[in-house]
């Protein structure tokens, strides 16, 4: 299977890490999906985060392609807890050991009330290997968030838990991926 992920643009409230916020694109954002997909495809299946920034540009392209849009829930962003909405400096005036702690290891350690690294893993390889049952041989195009994105490159690229966040995803980014009949994820050309 060939598993497409972009990422959504960027977001009205700006930077931070914005979790399960539920924020609308800007028009800068909505530039960075479309010029991200204007030369990609085509694709069988279209799949996205049911978080607006993801899913309202799916239903556009969609509808643009002729093609249904499934949501799913399990390719939701990482719940950052009491970090949601919050810019790492304002996060680092009164938590710099632990911002640091997770900046570092972002496995061993979870922002207080967040969801572990570990679980989101989870939940993220799940609702994989799920499309890759459903649309073994297809193209999928997923919409979706930078850390799902970064834990799947991160996979394909055979990297170490510890530098999961030092894998770059812009905004509108588009990376291709393929899945063995194994379930190995591997990053294509």
């Amino acid at each position: 299977m060939i598993l497409d992920l972009l990422r959504h643009g960027e977001t009205e409230q700006g930077g931070g890490l914005r979790g399960s916020l539920d924020d609308a694109l800007t028009e800068t954002g909505w530039v960075q999906m479309r010029a991200a997909v204007a030369e990609a495809g085509p694709w069988d299946v279209l799949v996205s985060s049911p978080l607006q920034r993801c899913a309202c540009f799916a239903d556009e392209l969609g509808a643009r392609l002729g093609l249904p849009v499934q949501r799913e829930a399990s390719l939701q962003e990482l719940h950052f807890g009491d970090w949601e909405g919050r810019s790492a400096l304002q996060i680092m005036e009164t938590q710099a050991d632990e911002l640091g702690r997770f900046w570092a290891d972002p496995y061993a350690y979870t922002p207080p009330n967040g969801e572990p690294v570990v679980a989101f893993a989870e939940r993220v390889l799940a609702a994989v290997g799920r499309l890759t049952a459903r649309y073994a041989g297809q193209r999928v195009l997923v919409v979706t968030h930078g850390g799902v994105m970064r834990l799947l490159l991160a996979r394909a690229r055979g990297l170490p838990r510890e530098q999961l966040l030092q894998v770059e995803v812009g905004h509108g980014a588009l990376q291709r991926l393929t899945l063995g009949a194994d379930g190995e994820l591997s990053e294509a050309c």
